[in-house]
């Protein structure tokens, strides 16, 4: 008999939450690269739409930065708003169950990365949360301050993931409907 043991390195769309932190209409003309950005994060939102995952999204003082933008408020209309920079107290999910159907890995995109995303990072880890931040679908206004958040997180245990890493491993199998769904995505 052939034991097969899934890594819990890997990401699985029945134990993941996206999280889409402060895409905002008056954060983001100021962001480097921030129109990749967006569009990736459309990827991911469609991929967990296609594959069940649960979206949520966050709005840092809406009041002063305005609204999430169109494209990504139209897929999550509940977003709460927060002053905190973290988003980990707003959302109210707790320290993370560790059965075998929580969602406890939590995979992070949006803005910024040296602030909101990082900070949002470090606290879901406290609460035992398995943290992966997308690497192509956060951003900064400088790129030095994108690059050593993304390195102080990395050497602090979040997991680093592109969007396609996100929507593959979220997939697993070749040869499904979703799959055929998921590789439209990325072409």
């Amino acid at each position: 008999m052939n034991i097969y043991t899934k890594s819990p390195s890997l990401l699985s769309s029945g134990i993941s939450r996206l999280l889409l932190v402060d895409l905002q209409e008056k954060l983001l003309p100021a962001m480097h690269g921030g129109d990749e950005v967006v569009a990736n994060c459309e990827k991911l939102i469609a991929g967990a739409q296609i594959l069940n995952v649960p979206l949520s999204a966050t709005e840092q003082y809406p009041k002063g930065l305005g609204p999430t933008i169109p494209q990504i408020a139209e897929h999550i209309p509940q977003r709460p708003d927060k002053l905190r920079f973290s988003c980990a107290e707003a959302l109210d999910w707790a320290t993370a169950d560790r059965t075998a159907t929580a969602r406890h890995q939590i995979v992070l995109a949006g803005i910024e990365t040296h602030v909101c995303v990082l900070q949002t990072a470090f606290d879901l880890l406290a609460n035992q949360f398995d943290v992966f931040v997308v690497a192509d679908a956060v951003t900064s206004r400088k790129p030095q301050d994108y690059k050593f958040a993304l390195k102080r997180m990395r050497d602090s245990g979040v997991q680093l993931v592109t969007t396609e890493m996100v929507l593959f491993e979220w997939c697993e199998v070749a040869g499904s409907d979703e799959f055929k769904q998921i590789s439209k995505l990325v072409r």
